[in-house]
């Protein structure tokens, strides 16, 4: 057997362990969830620890990846983890230096601490978690949803941009040539690499590729938020984020999107459902439910109490539904739009505790699966 393919195969059963260490980080941080009666945030925790079982199933009988990217990703969640163990590293000795400092510090030597010590100041001697957030705060923490607009243009390009994959694909071509000989060291003979130049079967893989990786990148520095604190958290110290209390040992929502998402797009992968109704899931899961609660925020007069007890509004119900079916108008035809703004509606109605980022992907896309395979309409214009 060649090296190449035993090497793929060592990558691959690494990845598959990954989740399932994962998988039981997930678990014990949900257990400390619901002693803190955080059963929202528990709950949707162990949401996330389950489908991260299914990804690890899924890898060791089907497998995410082709030879060289089981490869390609082992090393990219090792340079993850080397940062994340550097900036520990300089926030303890930036903690050390703050616990050295007199608990009165003259406004001069306040001058010159840095915007960065302010905020570790911040976050060890505060509750970063809070019950309510601002509409600033809201904005800020939507926005973030918009990323999943990128998968989007990563699979179907945009307007005259071809699919941002296949330019990857053909850059990383480029490169494998230019570099022919460190690639045959490193991955094995250059005639291995699995697509061609324009290849739509690198779109889908790639695609795939960075839902994975940035699961990856998202859960390593959350576990580290959940276990060591959020002064540890590189993510929150960049974007200087606002926690909400619900997140307070708990997986964040970056972790239930992606998760959410990538589940979908598994379903795709499995013939289950058509890219179509994947990428119609993913933007009514990032942009309607951003608008959603954006708009209900500044603009919802009209109160209405959902089951659980949650107050939103008429306004926010609207904007959600209208977008929604606005978006997947784009993707699958008026029928299953409509079929679509209807379940994200009742997803936001009839909310469970679990977080509406895993829920709204994967409940979209096995309704109108279903739906398809039901009534047999197809799907599209």
């Amino acid at each position: 057997m060649e090296s190449w393919l035993i090497a793929d195969r060592i990558y691959s059963n690494i990845i598959t362990i990954f989740f399932l260490i994962f998988a039981c980080i997930l678990f014990f941080i949900a257990n400390k969830g619901f002693k803190s009666e955080n059963r929202y945030g528990a709950s949707s925790t162990i949401a996330c620890g389950i489908i991260f079982i299914i990804f690890a199933l899924y890898n060791a009988f089907i497998g995410f990846f082709v030879h060289p990217f089981n490869g390609f990703l082992v090393f990219w969640i090792g340079i993850i983890a080397v940062i994340n163990l550097i900036f520990i590293f300089l926030i303890k000795i930036e903690i050390k230096k703050i616990n050295q400092e007199n608990n009165t510090i003259s406004t001069e030597a306040e001058k010159l601490n840095s915007k960065f010590r302010k905020y570790v100041r911040y976050l060890i001697s505060e509750n970063p978690y809070k019950e309510h957030t601002s509409l600033k705060t809201e904005v800020i923490r939507k926005s973030f949803h918009l990323l999943g607009f990128l998968i989007v243009i990563a699979y179907y390009g945009f307007f005259f941009i071809p699919p941002i994959t296949m330019l990857i694909n053909n850059g990383i071509l480029d490169f494998i040539q230019e570099t022919r000989y460190l690639y045959s060291i490193l991955w094995g003979d250059i005639s291995t690499y699995p697509y061609g130049r324009d290849d739509f079967r690198a779109v889908i893989d790639l695609t795939l590729f960075i839902l994975v990786g940035a699961l990856f990148f998202a859960i390593i520095i959350d576990s580290i938020r959940n276990l060591f604190g959020p002064q540890y958290s590189i993510l929150n110290i960049l974007t200087r984020a606002v926690l909400r209390k619900k997140e307070l040992n708990s997986s964040g929502p970056q972790i239930h999107l992606i998760s959410g998402v990538l589940f979908s797009y598994i379903l795709y992968l499995i013939g289950f459902v058509s890219a179509a109704v994947v990428f119609s899931a993913i933007t009514i899961a990032c942009i309607s439910d951003a608008l959603t609660a954006v708009v209900g925020k500044k603009c919802g007069k009209h109160k209405v109490r959902c089951l659980n007890g949650q107050i939103k509004s008429v306004e926010g119900f609207s904007i959600g539904f209208i977008s929604a079916y606005i978006f997947a108008l784009f993707f699958m035809g008026p029928i299953y739009a409509l079929i679509a703004a209807i379940v994200f509606l009742l997803i936001d109605y009839f909310p469970l505790y679990i977080a509406d980022n895993i829920l709204n992907p994967i409940i979209l896309t096995v309704s109108i699966g279903l739906f398809h395979v039901i009534t047999g309409i197809p799907i599209g214009w």
